[in-house]
């Protein structure tokens, strides 16, 4: 599955040989020195409350504190570039898969077309929103089109905390679209990318996506399970649905490990297989238990 998310602002070309990823949590850096390198990996926490994601308001409730982070995660990895890719939360971001007859070739003519289609899908002024698409499939008389939309102040938001660190955004991406960048299979693949706050479940098949879905979690650990729970079913009935068989493995990214996430179903005949398993060697500070796998997405391809 290709990656899509270029931020309006980029202009760095190619994806950059260094990324970083904000959660709620904290920031983890990732730099690629050379092209036959492995990704050296940093982590920097976050205190409870500063980074917020979301849609609705502002993420950020100490702007300054996030900026300090991304200095000392990347700092730690020592990039060669000063552009990064920014990996974002899935809940401060909207994608959408979007069909149509046709859609013009060109990124000044489509773009309209696309907000036009989004205006009664997103809760927020979408003529100013940041937005970027990837067209999926395209025949004569049908295109699938991966859209990704988000509040330009939230966009914004982002892109400052990088630029006050000393970095400037290479492209932004939401986590999960990210995670998906790190598979290369023509076969579907059934996939769960898993936060703190919210889960999105997606089916990929070669450069398709037959799934992208996010929901939202509750705080509350019991009701929380039962929700992860309820999402990975529905997406494997889906599957089961499109590819007229069912799923047999599901490709996690999140906190903690594949095997820790494969408890929460019990008896359940999925194998549970990480989509980016934590490095042995090249961290040069805790990671805690945080997923690289939207890093190591967004790094792919970079060198």
């Amino acid at each position: 599955m290709s990656s899509i998310l270029s931020s309006p602002a980029a202009s760095y070309g190619k994806r950059p040989p260094a990324a970083i990823e904000l959660t709620s949590e904290g920031v983890m850096a990732a730099s690629i020195a050379g092209k036959h390198d492995d990704p050296v990996f940093a982590y920097e926490a976050l205190r409870p409350g500063i980074l917020v994601p979301g849609i609705s308001e502002l993420n950020m409730t100490s702007p300054e504190a996030v900026s300090l982070a991304i200095r000392n995660a990347l700092g730690a990895v020592n990039p060669s570039t000063r552009y990064v890719t920014v990996v974002i939360p899935d809940t401060a971001v909207r994608v959408f898969v979007l069909d149509f007859d046709t859609l013009p070739s060109r990124a000044s003519e489509a773009i309209p077309v696309l907000r036009f289609r989004l205006r009664k899908m997103v809760p927020f002024d979408v003529e100013h929103a940041g937005l970027s698409y990837q067209v999926l499939t395209q025949t004569k008389t049908e295109a699938r089109v991966l859209v990704a939309v988000l509040p330009s102040n939230i966009l914004d938001e982002y892109e400052t905390v990088v630029r006050g660190a000393g970095y400037e955004p290479g492209s932004v991406m939401p986590s999960a679209l990210a995670a998906l960048a790190t598979l290369e299979s023509e076969e579907p693949l059934l996939a769960a990318c898993l936060s703190k706050v919210a889960i999105t479940t997606s089916i990929t098949r070669g450069d398709d996506l037959l799934l992208y879905r996010t929901l939202d979690l509750p705080e509350d650990p019991s009701q929380r399970l039962l929700e992860v729970q309820r999402s990975v079913a529905v997406a494997a009935a889906y599957y089961e649905d499109k590819v007229s068989v069912l799923p047999r493995e599901l490709y996690f990214a999140g906190n903690g490990t594949a095997s820790e996430f494969e408890r929460w179903f019990g008896t359940s005949e999925l194998r549970i297989i990480d989509l980016a398993p934590r490095p042995s060697t090249g961290v040069a500070t805790s990671l805690s238990n945080m997923s690289i796998a939207g890093l190591t997405g967004a790094l792919a391809g970079a060198v």
